[in-house]
């Protein structure tokens, strides 16, 4: 099951202590200050990915910490300081703080810092003068405070692929991309979002069947409505087989205006897939009657060049 809303905490790491020491030896029995200062701690980054399922990581652990830093040491030694903790989240995550603010993800590989280390205390070596020689202060490392994330997935993707449950949407991806998500003859064999690319270099998510009440939450609901919200250009795929394609059409229509006006406005290309289920006489006909721009078939290669080729012209 595919996480695509999650609320998790991170901290930085605190820093380490400073320590309060004095040098002393045989030959320096009064040898002056030489507490160390204690390392920073680790910091935490987000890491772009491509990966659309990294979000399940979180779905048990939900506190994430960066190593803290170590304390001074003697002879003025610095303490080591904290490793940092990378957490790879998948392109397309938001990440927003209680106080409102938030951070998108929009490359693989971008690392963007979410929780700064806290410094280290600073040893009594760095508080020696020539009125303070034998100096007792130190100072204590910087206690970092715990950071509260919702984090929300929603894809990047330039198409997407919409239409009720079996209407050959992830046929059809498979088709347009070397993507080989599974493919069966009945409702709701998707059940999370998948991505492909084209030979054009268009990424293009299938998202799960919609059903009528979508926009309300129905069926998956809006819980992949979203994620359509960033798409440039919607293949819109109605079944042949269906028994009133015009009907399955309408309702994904409206579903989409009740859900966002903006996301009803996108361009559209209407498929009519499925095109070997009929009657070569009917085909004309029904695809004027929802009119489709494109008919297509999975074992019609023509049928397919045909709708990457006005893709492109869409998106060109």
């Amino acid at each position: 099951m595919l996480i695509d809303e999650v609320h998790i905490i991170i901290k930085g790491g605190d820093g380490g202590n400073g320590i309060v020491h004095f040098y002393n030896d045989a030959f320096r029995p009064k040898g002056g200050p030489d507490g160390g200062n204690g390392g920073d701690g680790g910091s935490v980054f987000f890491e772009g990915v491509s990966d659309i399922s990294k979000l399940n990581q979180f779905r048990h652990a939900k506190v994430y910490a960066a190593q803290q830093g170590e304390a001074g040491d003697r002879n003025n030694r610095t303490g080591k300081g904290g490793d940092d903790l990378i957490i790879q989240v998948p392109v397309g995550t938001v990440a927003m703080y209680d106080n409102g603010t938030s951070i998108e993800i929009t490359q693989v590989g971008q690392k963007v810092l979410m929780a700064r280390g806290g410094s280290g205390g600073r040893g009594n070596y760095m508080f020696r003068s020539a009125t303070n020689q034998t100096p007792q202060e130190r100072e204590l490392g910087y206690k970092c405070t715990p950071k509260k994330l919702f984090l929300q997935l929603k894809l990047i993707a330039q198409i997407g692929l919409i239409g009720l449950p079996n209407a050959g949407k992830t046929s059809l991806l498979n088709e347009l991309t070397p993507a080989n998500a599974k493919v069966a003859n009945y409702a709701f064999t998707t059940l999370e979002p998948n991505l492909g690319v084209t030979k054009g270099g268009y990424i293009i998510a299938d998202i799960p069947g919609l059903i009528e009440g979508a926009a309300d939450g129905r069926g998956l609901g809006v819980k992949f409505l979203k994620h359509i919200e960033r798409t440039n250009l919607l293949i819109h795929c109605v079944s042949a087989e269906s028994a009133d394609p015009l009907k399955d059409y309408q309702t994904i229509r409206q579903e989409l205006t009740n859900y966002s006006s903006v996301l009803a406005k996108k361009p559209e290309i209407i498929v009519l897939t499925k095109s070997d289920t009929l009657d070569p006489k009917d085909i004309k006909p029904l695809q004027k009657k929802i009119g489709a721009d494109v008919v297509t078939s999975i074992i019609d290669t023509d049928s397919i060049k045909q709708l990457n080729d006005l893709i492109a012209k869409k998106l060109g």
